[in-house]
């Protein structure tokens, strides 16, 4: 019985994220570590870990320390949600990335008092510096682009279904789509590394889920970036597309010398986003991919959107090998 009021052992999730040699951009979350197995496929343990990926117990406003190669050592506060965030100029890293351009650090709690209860104090977090040979960067939307969701379906049951009660084993990635990703990662010449970053409306809660997923399913590896969970009975106004608008924006913003292809779906708001941002950015969107949805409302709405539209190269997407055919014909792939 003792072992029931036992602390849970505290977590520190650090997620995937992006910068340059001479910024760095870290993010992540201090929570209760709750034991969530991903490895686990019975339908009891399906549920138990879902349940215990939005029931987070977080830890907030405590101090972490950062350490970096050259050895750098930084402190940060976690917010009121466990969340921790430097964004800050710093000296040159791009000595210490590996072949692909990611930058490990360390981060560890600083209470004295919370590291008596750790069996481990240090975790290890990951900073893609993208390389300066890249010749473009993929910017991915997830749900319904490589990943089946179902965020058309009525009253988003099939969002639910999926995510609650499948584990990401038997979530697959929609036909194709791991190969192109990674033809696109290698480029023209087939021997590069061209960024990857995967950006969705899913909440951080879902970041391990999704990260193994990606891995599972051979996808580059990429930062992951998602938005803060909201509560069903939460009426403050939806910023769904001011979330990836903002992603979008601040990748673009970071990378001047790089243009991007921008990939998605035809049914929420990737359209309109990837519009403004070609407008927002002239000559800086390589290309557009949408995946076609099985929605004919949606659909229709898409053709007449970009019926002629001739700005930057475009394909609705009804299979991965027509985009694999249209990126070698402009010059994407080998």
């Amino acid at each position: 019985m003792l072992r029931w009021f036992k602390k849970d052992p505290l977590l520190i999730i650090p997620f995937r994220t992006y910068g340059t040699s001479n910024h760095i951009y870290l993010k992540g979350r201090a929570i209760e570590d709750e034991g969530i197995d991903l490895n686990k496929k019975n339908w009891l343990n399906v549920l138990v870990n879902s349940w215990k990926r939005f029931e987070t117990d977080e830890i907030r406003k405590t101090n972490l320390i950062f350490k970096l190669p050259g050895q750098l050592r930084l402190e940060s506060k976690t917010d009121a949600e466990g969340y921790y965030l430097i964004d800050n100029a710093t000296q040159s890293l791009s000595s210490y990335t590996d072949a692909e351009g990611w930058l490990s650090y360390n981060v560890s709690y600083a209470d004295s008092k919370l590291r008596k209860i750790q069996c481990n104090n240090r975790f290890t977090g990951e900073m893609l510096v993208p390389d300066n040979s890249a010749d473009f960067g993929i910017i991915s939307d997830i749900d319904d682009t490589i990943l089946h969701t179902g965020v058309t379906s009525k009253l988003k049951w099939r969002v639910i279904a999926n995510t609650l009660f499948k584990t990401p084993h038997k979530r697959k990635a929609l036909e194709g789509t791991a190969e192109f990703y990674r033809a696109l990662h290698l480029g023209p010449k087939a021997n590069n590394k061209n960024p990857v970053f995967y950006v969705s409306n899913s909440p951080w809660n879902l970041y391990r889920y999704l990260a193994f997923f990606l891995k599972t399913n051979h996808f580059p590896k990429g930062p992951i970036l998602l938005r803060d969970f909201r509560m069903f009975f939460d009426r403050t106004p939806r910023t769904e597309r001011a979330h990836k608008y903002h992603e979008i924006d601040n990748i673009l913003l970071h990378y001047p010398h790089l243009n991007f292809i921008l990939i998605g779906d035809c049914g929420e708001k990737d359209p309109d986003i990837y519009l403004d941002i070609v407008k927002a950015y002239p000559g800086r969107v390589a290309a557009i991919y949408l995946r076609s949805v099985n929605h004919k409302r949606k659909m229709k709405r898409i053709a007449s959107k970009f019926q002629n539209y001739s700005d930057v190269p475009f394909l609705i997407v009804e299979k991965s090998r027509d985009a694999m055919i249209h990126a070698k014909q402009h010059g994407f792939l080998a």
